[in-house]
């Protein structure tokens, strides 16, 4: 009897370490995420916590790796997406800005002056307009787990304050390099330059371009840009939602228990970081204070001030519904308009 359970031991040790390299071989030691920005900030903050929930919720079988500033596209924001397509990248937590130039449906979040307030950017992506983005995505080999926020995107510059659109006239403002930002601030009046983030920096404190627009609590205070840029506009004239995704290559190869951690992570994480993105800025915005105790001059546009450059980009509107898809844009629109009735 010793001799039969010893020899049925040695074969379930067998069968286990026959397993074992199975098991370690469809798992990556590291997988990695892709983010633009720094660590510092929400966008940052947002994506460490997402690796560390997906760990959490994995029992420790996915473990991510956050790889910052733009580290796994050779500093060409735009080519993100395409990476991930190949599973050159795992994850990342981007912006449909720079993704929009291959699934171009998502320069709807990027037209001028479409969300006037939080509550309409949540109905679109919760409704239909988001279910049929995220399908869009992962036809194009990215699997869209949740919305994240990197906020409305204000104005900064280093000239003077800028409160109507003969403010614009010939201001030097970095733009992100896709053609629709372009095409609004010619609009407007502005001299738009396209470069990425690292390269502005320097521009801006060498003085050779003026200003630049992005989200306050992701880019303004993270960078400190008080040190360069001394008037500050408040518009909202656009909203850059973030994306929690994954490659669809890599999507693939879990396992549905491992596909479901995955997503309460970060369905769990869209929560806290859109939360954290918003923090400040809604009621009295207390964030602007923070600027202002640094130097700033922050002007806070009214609606008819607002309206003004709105009808500066209407061309800018009626040449992307078109890019974008006439359906699309007028499902968001009906969206927008039920979210301000309630």
């Amino acid at each position: 009897m010793k001799v039969r359970y010893f020899g049925m031991a040695v074969l379930v040790l067998f069968f286990v370490a026959a397993l074992a390299p199975v098991q370690a071989a469809s798992y990556k030691p590291e997988y990695k995420l892709s983010v633009v920005v720094g660590p510092a900030g929400p966008w940052g903050e947002g994506a460490a916590k997402f690796a560390e929930t997906v760990k959490k919720y994995s029992d420790g079988r996915i473990n991510i790796k956050c790889y910052y500033s733009g580290q796994l596209f050779a500093g060409k924001q735009t080519n993100e997406f395409l990476l991930m397509r190949q599973a050159s990248i795992d994850f990342a937590l981007g912006s449909t800005i720079n993704w929009s130039t291959t699934v171009k449906e998502l320069n709807l979040f990027s037209m001028p002056f479409f969300f006037p307030d939080y509550k309409a950017l949540d109905a679109v992506e919760a409704g239909e307009v988001g279910t049929r983005l995220f399908k869009l995505m992962e036809e194009k080999g990215v699997v869209a787990l949740a919305w994240g926020e990197n906020g409305y995107r204000e104005l900064t510059n280093s000239k003077r304050a800028v409160k109507k659109p003969e403010d614009l006239d010939g201001l030097k403002i970095r733009v992100v390099g896709s053609p629709i930002f372009i095409d609004t601030f010619k609009a407007m009046g502005a001299n738009p330059v396209s470069m990425n983030w690292g390269e502005a920096l320097s521009a801006f404190q060498q003085g050779t371009v003026d200003g630049q627009e992005n989200p306050i609590n992701a880019v303004i205070i993270p960078n400190k840009l008080w040190q360069v840029q001394k008037h500050l506009t408040v518009w909202h004239y656009v909203i850059d939602p973030l994306v929690f995704v994954i490659s669809k290559q890599v999507w693939d190869g879990f396992d549905a228990k491992d596909k479901d951690a995955i997503m309460k992570a970060a369905q769990e994480t869209s929560v806290w970081q859109k939360k954290a993105a918003r923090e400040g800025l809604e009621g009295n915005a207390p964030a602007l204070d923070t600027l202002r105790k640094n130097g700033m001059d922050v002007s806070v546009l009214s609606p008819a001030e607002t309206a003004a450059f709105k009808a500066k980009t209407k061309s800018v509107h009626e040449k992307w519904a078109k890019e974008i898809g006439v359906d699309l844009v007028k499902a968001a629109e009906d969206a927008v308009a039920k979210a301000g009735k309630k």
